[in-house]
């Protein structure tokens, strides 16, 4: 499997290359340069597969012959050693649970892939790897726990300053070994953009820097798991199948779009955000117009240029018409969020984070204007994360779970910076 730069498609690698540089040397995203589908009989029949084989079949051509069988099914085994609940939340619609991980966010999914692939393309190289990430909140804490110890691998975060939650923040700065964390004085658009930086400049081209933000290929790619695992467990009900994904940098749905490509028969997607919405803007005006990021409560997506959204745009051809047959955006504001929390908890106990929320808040929305479907909405972080600010803003107490009370114990350790030249001068050191 070849993968080709969105920015000049002669520019090529494999899967190996793509997975350890991160993004091509023009700073184009990488992309497949074909994308087989899958048997038609595997997916009329994917209830009798379990979730290993499933995912197995799902990703084995888009590593081609560069992981062997044997070792991608153990990189597919450590990656899913957690279960992914699909609960009931009211009539016709269910919250897929993805926070049952080591870090109880989403992102442990590809962390943990993505992490047994380098480990695996590294072994026995006499080769330092140094992995530079942005996170908006739940990135972070993944990459660190799925990194951590890992031999020839540092990891550098960025992250801006109080604007992750104190959960989310210990996750990223508590572990130390080789995981070193950097606040930033600004906001996530800020970090983001301090690593393309990084990654443009010439006169660090003698450290081998790659990213583990959804950009990178063995990060991005895996999240297509948990869609076929949703729809495992829906296909009995026999309705067609809506999924609302909280939406920041766009991965996530983007692999799910993906999903579809290769055959997974979703009937549509819904990209749920907060107010910072220039995707919902973009398919009511077809102009992408990018504004200053916006502090909210769904901190995780707080972001106003979405690196991904180009890969979404690359699957549909560019053709507006085609991506808006399958895929809508709307945006909600805080309040709206809030009120979806305390109504899903009081009416149907479920307590929903606030990236949930938003979620649900899409699918609502959607499937009352188009009736007929069983929908999804992704539960991507368990409410821990967010606990102040349910706590204050609902006096709904949220039970911390045990793996939770580790990190809060952990002592921060973070080194701050203000500017580019500062993460610049951390990494030559």
């Amino acid at each position: 499997m070849k993968y080709y730069s969105l920015n000049n498609p002669t520019l090529k690698a494999t899967f190996k290359e793509a997975a350890i540089t991160g993004i091509a040397p023009d700073k184009g995203l990488y992309f497949p340069e074909i994308i087989h589908s899958l048997d038609k009989n595997f997916i009329q029949h994917v209830e009798e597969y379990t979730n290993e084989e499933i995912a197995y079949q799902v990703i084995k051509t888009f590593v081609g012959e560069e992981i062997p069988e044997k070792k991608l099914r153990e990189i597919i085994s450590g990656t899913l050693s957690f279960p992914f609940p699909l609960p009931e939340v009211e009539n016709d619609i269910f919250a897929l649970e993805l926070f049952h991980g080591p870090t109880m966010a989403f992102k442990d999914v590809g962390a943990r892939f993505m992490s047994r692939c380098l480990n695996y393309f590294t072994e026995g190289e006499n080769k330092k790897i140094t992995i530079l990430v942005a996170t908006s909140g739940d990135t972070g804490g993944a990459v660190a726990n799925g990194f951590l110890g890992v031999e020839n691998i540092n990891v550098v975060i960025l992250y801006p300053s109080g604007k992750v939650s104190d959960v989310q923040e210990k996750q990223l700065t508590t572990l130390g070994q080789n995981i070193t964390a950097l606040e930033v004085d600004g906001a996530f658009d800020d970090c983001q953009d301090m690593v393309k930086q990084a990654f443009m400049d010439k006169e660090l081209s003698g450290i081998n820097l790659t990213s583990a933000n959804s950009i990178n290929i063995a990060r991005w790619l895996p999240q297509m798991f948990y869609y076929f695992f949703a729809y495992k467990e829906l296909k009995k009900l026999g309705k067609p199948l809506v999924v609302s994904v909280p939406s920041g940098n766009f991965g996530n749905i983007c692999a799910g779009l993906m999903a579809k490509r290769i055959g997974l028969p979703i009937a549509h997607f819904v990209a749920s955000t907060n107010v910072n919405d220039t995707v919902p803007r973009y398919m009511g005006s077809q102009k992408y117009e990018p504004k200053p990021t916006v502090e909210t409560l769904s901190n995780a997506m707080d972001v106003s240029n979405p690196s991904n959204f180009v890969r979404i745009m690359q699957l549909f051809n560019k053709e507006f018409k085609e991506l808006d047959n399958a895929f809508t955006s709307y945006s909600f504001t805080d309040n709206e969020t809030l009120t979806a929390i305390k109504k899903v908890y009081e009416e149907h106990n479920y307590l929903c984070d606030p990236h949930g929320a938003v979620g649900y808040l899409g699918l609502k929305k959607y499937m009352e204007k188009n009736p007929g479907y069983t929908g999804v909405f992704l539960e991507t972080a368990h409410p821990v994360k967010f606990a102040d600010s349910i706590t204050n803003n609902l006096n709904i107490e949220v039970p911390v779970p045990e793996q939770i009370k580790a990190v809060l114990n952990g002592e921060k350790k973070a080194e701050k910076i203000s500017n580019y030249e500062e993460l610049k001068a951390f990494l030559k050191s």
